[in-house]
């Protein structure tokens, strides 16, 4: 018997090894369901990792993120990204009255070991929904209110994350509660203020984030060149860290960076992204340059062949476990990434503190990897002047609305322009 619903996410110490089956589970769902499922998983992926400290709320939001997905890609077939309000109300309805199939009625452990090959499999007695017998009867199964609001906070939070992400532009989630009976007092998570929604590193910081990892590729450029070279990526195609990050389905490869035949420019080439999309990115020849340096440290001619199948970031050193152990030409995933990423932050602010920036240091730290995107796209627009429809495009936007939001959003530089102000320009 095949399980109805496989839970998706290990506890926290196993987490990031990776699941074979999970793995293929979501290939699966991503090849022939929902495109961007597997975009989707390594999100929430992320997203459930910031509780790992919190093993209650851990285990809440994997069991209800578990549901969700298992809603969305099996039920519905559609991307959580596509939802809308009376979509959230279909899910609600679902929960309301589950499948009798997917009722327990006892907890039991989501994954166990299999002993014969060492591997934590999903456990197949595992139900999303949980059940009530009384002396022996089943009862009906009740959704309660409080369990209700508890479903939609977390989806509420979810979502909030995927917008700071920008994967998602809106709330299904918020609009649901606003709507129901509830509404007089929504007690869930709400969107970020605008104010806080594009937070960029300053000229300042950015310089000290980009010299900052220039010397670590000339101290230790077996390791650091890559690090250099992610950065200046990210920053130059102002990418999201899940479009250069291996994942099931998709290994980002050297031959994503293109050159037009007629024109000789190049672009690097994200064949699918948010929504299940493709675009591509215009490179600049500091950019190019710096892949030639990059791929100069590997060895490798100084830029790609078309079909050339070397992965875009390498590891180091072969991968312990999991689903790539043995391998060392293996991709990184979001999380490698997120690390090598957090780590230069904290260095290039240690040396912000130590020439006496201690204020924009500790800035620094409180800035996320998703702010490079951000730095790219404001400095892009309000420092080096290209045409908004021309940020737009590279960054994927759906609408100029969502680019011109990033006119003019660096704190400093805004306060900066404000005190040049006059209020009588013709007084001098």
């Amino acid at each position: 018997m095949s399980t109805p619903v496989l839970p998706l996410f290990d506890a926290p110490q196993y987490i990031e090894e990776g699941n074979s089956v999970i793995n293929q589970h979501i290939a699966d769902i991503t090849l022939n369901v929902v495109q961007d499922a597997a975009f989707i998983y390594e999100h929430a992926l992320d997203w459930l990792l910031e509780s790992r400290y919190s093993e209650n709320n851990y285990k809440t939001y994997r069991s209800e993120l578990t549901t969700f997905l298992h809603w969305c890609f099996d039920v519905e077939q559609a991307s959580p990204t596509v939802l809308d309000r009376r979509a959230i109300n279909r899910y609600v309805e679902y929960c309301s009255a589950p499948p009798p199939e997917l009722i327990a009625y006892h907890n039991v452990a989501q994954f166990t070991l299999n002993k014969e090959w060492a591997e934590r499999h999903p456990n197949p007695q595992w139900r999303p929904f949980l059940g009530k017998k009384q002396n022996g009867v089943i009862q009906a199964y009740q959704l309660s209110d409080k369990a209700l609001k508890t479903k939609i906070a977390i989806l509420s939070s979810f979502y909030g994350y995927l917008i700071n992400e920008e994967i998602t532009e809106r709330n299904p989630a918020v609009m649901w509660m606003r709507h129901s009976r509830f509404a007089s007092s929504p007690r869930v998570a709400v969107g970020l203020d605008a104010e806080d929604e594009v937070r960029v590193f300053s000229d300042l910081q950015w310089s000290y984030m980009m010299s900052t990892a220039q010397d670590l590729a000339e101290q230790a450029p077996e390791r650091h060149q890559r690090t250099l070279f992610l950065i200046s990526l990210m920053y130059g195609c102002y990418l999201r860290i899940s479009e250069v990050a291996a994942r099931p389905g998709f290994s980002p490869v050297m031959s994503q960076f293109r050159r037009d035949s007629h024109t000789g420019i190049w672009s690097f080439h994200i064949p699918i992204s948010k929504g299940g999309k493709k675009r591509t990115v215009a490179v600049s020849k500091e950019l190019l340059e710096a892949l030639k340096q990059y791929r100069q440290s590997l060895k490798l001619s100084p830029l790609p062949a078309p079909n050339e199948t070397t992965p875009l970031f390498i590891r180091h050193k072969a991968a312990g476990r999991g689903r790539d152990q043995g391998q060392l030409n293996a991709n990184l995933g979001i999380r490698q990434l997120r690390d090598l990423l957090n780590e230069l932050i904290d260095a290039a602010a240690n040396n912000a503190i130590n020439d006496g920036f201690e204020h924009d240091g500790a800035e620094m730290r409180s800035l996320t990897v998703h702010s490079i995107r951000h730095t790219g796209i404001t400095h892009d627009i309000n420092l080096n002047g290209r045409p908004l429809s021309h940020v737009q495009a590279d960054a994927g936007h759906d609408s100029i609305d969502t680019t011109s939001q990033y006119l003019h959003t660096g704190k400093i530089e805004r306060h900066q322009s404000a005190e040049r102000k006059k209020l009588n320009r013709l007084s001098d």
